[in-house]
């Protein structure tokens, strides 16, 4: 059992002070925190399953079996909760459709494999490597293109309600805009909640699984197909989604460096590997795939509290809540409608987040190889392009990730040794000033 020492007076936290990874609150605190990161990931992680057609209280349950997987993995000195990502939203659903839940939770499996293995790598040989085969337009045009291809199921489950989901999407914007602190950060949560009441008035919601279910009892389990013909191919679609696990898992434990000790950094490759096998586990049993949520990074941040001691309560409160087999089925009664506002915005955030990698690190599309190597992937991936191979075929998000990596690296290649000057040359200069008031001469 992992231990901590007291912070100050175990109740307040000084101006400027945080309570750091290895340090807790009184223990009703602490406890009171814990609860505080369920509700933060709550809203996000069983949109997942919801969205994707897996049980919610399987979803849940390995959330909270990551969370503790990750906290010993990582000796107890980086607090993260894993919750459900929104990377394998895609594959899961497209995976389903082509071979069927077995073949997804397959390719939930190798996800977590191959992202574990990246830890290790990570572990021994440093992160150059990484940045090298995925550089900021690169990584940027995945995740955007993971996001954007989507758009066409969020239109689909938005026909089937419209005013049900306009309600939904104007209320999360709404939300987003109005509330100060926790309540902004969580708007796509509040956004459902709303979105959910109307769909009720309207008597758009089917409550007849939910008398059914018992009110305590053990999630549903399901184990990976590895025989369906098909499989194999839709595993592939998968295989993108570690290059966003691993940026996020990377950004996670630099945020976290930041705000507490620089040394945290060096628990990166071990995050890796706990998400990788956290992943790993929950597709074994029917979860989906996990990482580390910015939602309660934000937590975080607002209250200067790090330790991982709110990380045990939070994921023992979660396995707890996954074993009502009546919230379950509650979550499972949220109708289309109130899905299509909220994915409306929730897919083109994730898309987003890719453009804001690009926008962080000063991409210049300036330069014929990056123009290109986000254009051609983004449209892969809107459109859904899909090459049919022998035995299984490639969807829009593995075509257009391929697209990126090879006109990047061939590109700068061939760029370089012609002298061009087509070639990714680095972060622009910014031009001007960045902030504050304009400097007169």
């Amino acid at each position: 059992m992992p231990i901590w020492t007291l912070h100050g007076d175990g109740r307040t936290v000084a101006p400027g002070a945080v309570v750091a990874p290895g340090e807790r609150l009184s223990w009703p605190a602490t406890i009171a925190m814990g609860v505080q990161h369920v509700v933060a990931m709550f809203g996000a992680t069983f949109l997942v399953p919801v969205l994707t057609g897996f049980p919610v209280a399987t979803t849940l349950l390995f959330s909270g079996v990551g969370t503790l997987l990750f906290l010993l993995i990582t000796r107890n000195r980086l607090p993260s909760y894993l919750g459900s990502s929104f990377a394998f939203i895609a594959p899961i659903t497209a995976a389903t459709a082509q071979a069927g839940t077995g073949s997804a939770l397959l390719g939930v499996v190798a996800v977590g494999v191959l992202l574990a293995i990246v830890g290790f790598v990570v572990q021994f040989a440093g992160l150059r490597w990484v940045d090298a085969l995925m550089p900021p337009v690169v990584a940027g045009a995945i995740v955007a293109l993971i996001g954007f291809n989507l758009a066409p199921t969020a239109w689909t489950n938005f026909q089937r309600a419209p005013v049900t989901a306009t309600v939904t999407l104007a209320s999360i914007i709404l939300a987003s805009v109005v509330f100060r602190g926790f309540l902004g950060r969580i708007s796509i949560f509040v956004g459902v909640v709303i979105g959910y009441v109307v769909a009720l008035l309207r008597g758009e919601i089917d409550y007849s699984s939910v008398a059914d279910a018992a009110w305590f009892g053990l999630p549903q389990f399901h184990l990976p197909d590895v025989t369906t013909p098909g499989t194999w191919g839709a595993v592939a679609m998968f295989l993108p989604v570690v290059l966003v696990l691993v940026a996020e898992n990377v950004g996670h434990v630099r945020g976290v460096a930041t705000m507490t000790d620089p040394k945290v950094n060096e628990t990166t490759g071990r995050a890796l590997i706990a998400d990788g096998a956290a992943t790993t586990l929950a597709g074994m049993f029917g979860g989906s795939g996990t990482t580390t949520y910015g939602e309660n990074i934000g937590v975080m941040a607002a209250t200067r509290v790090y330790s991982t001691a709110v990380y045990w309560v939070a994921g023992i409160a979660a396995i707890l809540l996954s074993l009502s087999p009546k919230i379950g089925a509650i979550f499972n009664s949220i109708p289309l409608g109130v899905l299509g506002g909220a994915t409306t915005a929730l897919y083109g955030l994730i898309g987003i987040i890719g453009i804001k990698i690009w926008v962080d690190n000063r991409v210049d599309f300036s330069r014929p190889v990056n123009q290109y190597t986000g254009a051609v992937a983004l449209v892969i991936g809107i459109a859904g392009f899909s090459m049919q191979l022998p035995g299984f075929e490639l969807g829009g998000i593995v075509l257009g990730s391929a697209a990126a990596l090879l006109i990047y690296h061939l590109g700068n290649l061939i760029a370089r040794a012609r002298r061009t000057g087509a070639d990714d040359g680095g972060e622009i200069a910014p031009v001007g000033q960045l902030g504050g008031d304009h400097q007169e001469d």
